[in-house]
């Protein structure tokens, strides 16, 4: 999958454009030239209503009535969101030739919500837009005139390269959903004025309103180090701090040990004086670790010399009430004292650097007020920093010239300076505080400093904290039941590795805290910042990843509370936030979902848990059947659309195809997973019919769709699986799913998948022996380690994972972000990090190397993704790793001269037993024991069909 960032934003607003036939409205064009005096001239009465067209996206009400305007007359757009995102809409059709230079303008009033107000300029062809937006609108009723120049309208998305605004062919006036609710806009007087053209250059805009600031521009002067890496130019790096389901409450915490105390939140930096010298992150040695190697508890080692500094954060609590507590450890391995001042400063800046420009504003997070109790400080008139030890005093200084940390450094006295209760405000925003400690570090010494930041409850108000009064050893005990809370989650499968590739089976249960940590309650995000929105699509891959971690109940939880947020016709969301259910059409959602219940039924087995989400299989399958045969039309039987027949309509599910709608293969192969996983699921529960019924549709879907790859690679002539049937496009990150969960190899040609995969292995060579230049990759990837093992390559794996580990940053933390760059500190968009759906992907393929089933027969398929290299020594092995049949825990090694398998009983047998592969070149042996019995090879297999179960193989040297 092409990654989504670039066209997020307009990808979740384009399915508001409704483009109607034109022979069914009445339309006149108006034609504007520069050359004509600058008079307004008026593009529509609103006297006659019959040329509009009041919609709704799914599930919104909406109806229009005419009114009287301002002058003339108006056009009122009734609408109700009924607790759904998506929009009402206002269309006709307007052909418009714009001048060089112009401005549209329009009256309005009318009662609402805030939420956002869009007119939307549409070409002939429907597929190039541009728009006036105005977010959080709320109107009142008096009328308003709203002007737009031309450098207010801009394109949202379309294919066309030019992306000057010259012609469009239709109007529309759209109410996005921000709060909802229900609601009038009346819009009034639409109107070009022609303006004359202007030499003046454009000004730019800035990627993020924090970049213009001068607290921004103040830190690309200032001395590296004075301020955070991200807000200096440099790209950085962070992790998440967090408790399970508590992504509304997560802190970050930077590479470099800031702390980003909540969601766009200010942060809590180190920083060490010692006389007129500044230590900070710019004049140490920075390393990171996490506890025992993959516990989501960060820290942050800085070493100058023979001082070291620890910074380690964590968090413990509910999702609603979480506390985030860190601590300070501050040690001298010198022979003589030293003497310094530690800075806990609080500052206005998001460890989210400027660059993360989607779904919020990072880079700078104002403090307008910081007041100082003597025991606690707090921030904004809301949250509060208690210090676990007692400052020596409190300093503070709004926004000036020379920054808080220089004016310590310098030993100039900053505005307040006191042990005692203080306050400082800044209209600014830019205020800085700090609490300062003094300490003595006697030779091979060290100190301990905490704090401790209290979410408020769910009144909002601030949770009480009694300090007990050995704060050292309660701060520990707080660390060391956080680990204990976390081991428990993230250790109910164990992988058994050699010590050279611990950081798999590190990065595997790190990965497993990353997604429970990104979800929200019991809602599945990707992310906590960029990403903090559920996509089914998203949740159904981290699942599985949830299911076969021994995380049953959080998977239910999340298809349980995604499943109702269904639109009366069927149509699954692609997406569901604050705002209600998205309505984009995202034609991937309702397989999706489909998987998701039939994977929860598969290792939960509660079948009463599947009745009350039966009805949801039953209207996802019938909406499905309408869709594929939207396209099963006699004007897809001829020419290039033949390719087209049957199969899911366009959509932009895929990112790559946001600029415009495309017949994504991506779609098919999950809607060919949702059919079969409806015939099981309709079969165990013992409904024939169903099941029969949907078999049909299934197999009339995969031949239509079979059909299509291979008119498609005709057509295009390539040999390879396509991405897309209007493209004939390559790629192989999508392409993954015709593999796993799709299984495609068992009806597609037997070379297809291969040949697809040679070809990425191809490139992926060349990109990464550095014969093909790149900039970045998006860390799905991860995902074709999996393809490769069902390949059978799995010589091959060791240098996808050596590629792909290399992308993790910092590479302790066991993460990736949504974009890896080449030069790691170019500064860029990366997504959120951790990225939780990412995440999934590699603990998928992660299990996959040890075990995974196979579709084609329920066989259980172990270590086929293992090198020979690995089994010399303890060999290979895992713990409970979660199946249908149960919790499977086996090991693989070399004993001497044979080959051992141990597995465990415990499980049951699966359909297809337990299949182990040869692991090593050339033919197998003749020699195999089963428990002291002869066993026979089938296709280089041993198939195992009793437990325990012990294999001794004799291994040829």
């Amino acid at each position: 999958m092409v990654h989504r960032h670039a066209n997020a934003l307009r990808r979740a607003l384009r399915a508001t454009v409704g483009i109607l036939p034109a022979a069914a409205l009445l339309c006149f064009a108006i034609a504007a030239h520069a050359a004509d005096a600058p008079q307004a001239r008026l593009l529509d009465t609103f006297s006659d209503p019959d040329l509009w067209t009041a919609t709704g996206t799914d599930d919104i009400s909406t109806s229009m009535r005419t009114i009287d305007g301002k002058t003339g007359k108006g056009l009122c757009l009734d609408f109700n969101f009924n607790g759904v995102s998506g929009a009402a809409t206002l269309h006709r059709t307007l052909p418009i030739v714009f001048p060089a230079d112009y401005a549209l303008s329009f009256d309005v009033r009318g009662t609402m919500a805030p939420n956002d107000l869009q007119m939307k300029l549409i070409d002939a062809s429907g597929d190039d837009v541009w728009w006036y937006r105005r977010e959080a609108f709320q109107p009142d009723n008096t009328w308003q005139t709203i002007i737009a120049g031309k450098h207010d309208i801009v394109s949202a998305w379309g294919p066309a390269k030019d992306r000057t605004l010259r012609q469009t062919n239709a109007l529309e006036f759209t109410v996005y959903a921000g709060h909802g609710g229900k609601g009038e806009l009346c819009v009034s007087d639409l109107r070009i004025t022609p303006l004359p053209e202007t030499s003046a250059p454009k000004q730019p805009v800035p990627t993020d309103i924090s970049a213009s600031t001068p607290l921004m521009q103040q830190a690309q002067r200032a001395p590296r180090g004075l301020y955070p890496r991200g807000i200096s130019g440099e790209q950085s790096y962070w992790t998440l701090v967090g408790v399970d389901g508590g992504a509304a409450h997560s802190a970050l915490m930077s590479e470099d040990g800031a702390v980003e105390v909540g969601k766009g939140g200010w942060s809590i930096e180190p920083m060490l004086f010692d006389g007129r010298s500044t230590i900070d992150w710019a004049t140490v040695k920075i390393s990171q670790r996490l506890l025992d190697g993959y516990l989501p508890i960060p820290t942050v080692r800085w070493q100058a010399n023979s001082l070291s500094l620890e910074t380690t954060s964590f968090a413990s609590g509910s999702p609603n009430e979480p506390r985030l507590f860190l601590r300070y450890q501050l040690r001298n391995d010198g022979e003589k004292p030293r003497t310094l001042t530690m800075a806990l400063l609080v500052r206005p800046f998001q460890v989210n650097p400027p660059t993360q420009f989607l779904n919020m504003t990072a880079g700078i997070s104002p403090i307008h007020d910081l007041d100082w109790s003597g025991h606690a400080l707090r921030v904004n008139r809301s949250l509060q920093i208690v210090p676990l030890q007692q400052p020596g005093s409190f300093v503070a200084s709004p926004h000036g010239a020379i920054t808080l940390p220089e004016q310590l450094a310098s030993g100039a006295h900053p505005q307040i300076e006191s042990p005692h209760d203080d306050s400082l405000h800044d209209d600014s925003g830019f205020a800085q505080g700090a609490l300062l400690y003094k300490v003595t570090l006697p030779p091979h010494g060290s100190i301990t400093l905490g704090l401790v930041v209290p979410n408020p409850d769910g009144a909002g108000k601030q949770q009480t904290l009694v300090l007990p009064k050995d704060t050292e050893h309660w701060l520990q005990q707080q660390h060391d039941l956080a680990a204990a809370v976390w081991r428990e989650k993230l250790d109910r499968v164990t992988l058994q590795l050699p010590p050279s590739q611990q950081a798999i089976a590190d990065t595997a249960r790190t990965a497993m805290a990353q997604i429970l940590m990104s979800r929200d309650g019991v809602a599945l995000q990707p992310g906590t910042r960029s990403y903090a929105r559920t996509w089914v699509r998203d949740g159904a891959m981290m699942s599985e990843a949830l299911l076969r971690s021994g995380h049953a109940d959080a998977a239910g939880d999340f298809v349980r509370w995604y499943a109702p947020h269904q639109f009366h016709t069927g149509k699954v969301p692609c997406c569901v936030d604050a705002r209600g259910a998205d309505p984009v059409p995202e034609n991937d959602s309702q397989g999706e979902l489909i998987f998701a219940i039939a994977q929860w039924w598969r290792y939960s087995h509660d079948r009463a848990g599947l009745e009350k989400l039966w009805p949801h299989v039953e209207r996802t399958v019938a909406y499905m059947d309408a869709l594929r045969n939207s396209e099963r039309s006699g004007a897809n039987q001829t020419g290039v659309r033949r390719s087209l027949y049957g199969l899911m309509p366009a959509s932009i599910s895929h990112e790559g195809y946001s600029t415009k709608p495309e017949h994504s293969y991506w779609d098919d192969f999950w809607s060919l997973i949702g059919y079969d996983d409806a015939v099981q699921l309709a079969t165990a529960l013992g409904k024939t019919d169903e099941a029969a019924k949907y078999a049909t549709s299934r197999d009339q879907f995969q031949t239509d769709f079979k059909a299509s790859i291979l008119l498609t690679m005709q057509q295009h002539r390539i040999d390879y699986l396509p991405g897309s049937a209007e493209l004939g496009d390559f790629d192989a990150t999508s392409s993954t799913i015709a593999l796993s969960p799709g299984d495609a190899l068992d009806w597609l040609p037997p070379n297809l998948l291969p040949q697809t995969f040679e070809r990425y292995w191809l490139g992926f060579l060349a990109r990464r022996d550095g014969s093909t230049s790149w900039t970045d990759y998006t860390p799905y990837e991860v995902r074709t380690i999996a393809s490769f093992v069902r390949l059978g390559w799995r010589d091959r794996v060791p240098q996808l994972l050596a590629f792909f580990f290399e992308g993790r940053r910092p590479a302790t933390w066991n993460q990736w972000a949504e974009v890896v760059g080449h030069d790691p500190r170019q500064p860029h968009f990366v997504g959120d990090m951790p990225h939780a759906w990412i995440a999934s992907d590699f603990m998928r393929s992660a299990y996959d190397m040890l075990a995974y089933e196979r579709n084609a027969d329920h066989a259980l398929v172990l270590a086929a993704g293992i090198p020979p290299a690995w089994l010399t020594g303890k060999g290979v092995g895992i713990e409970r790793l979660r199946t249908p049949y149960g919790e499977l825990s086996y090991t693989l090694h070399e004993n001497g001269t044979k080959l051992e398998l141990q597995i465990k009983s415990g499980l049951g047998i699966p359909p297809g037993g337990f299949a182990l592969p040869w692991p090593y070149p050339g033919k197998p042996p003749a020699t195999a024991l089963l428990n002291g019995k002869p066993m026979t090879w089938y296709k280089n297999e041993i198939i195992i069909r009793t437990l325990p179960a012990t294999l001794i193989i004799e291994q040829p040297r």
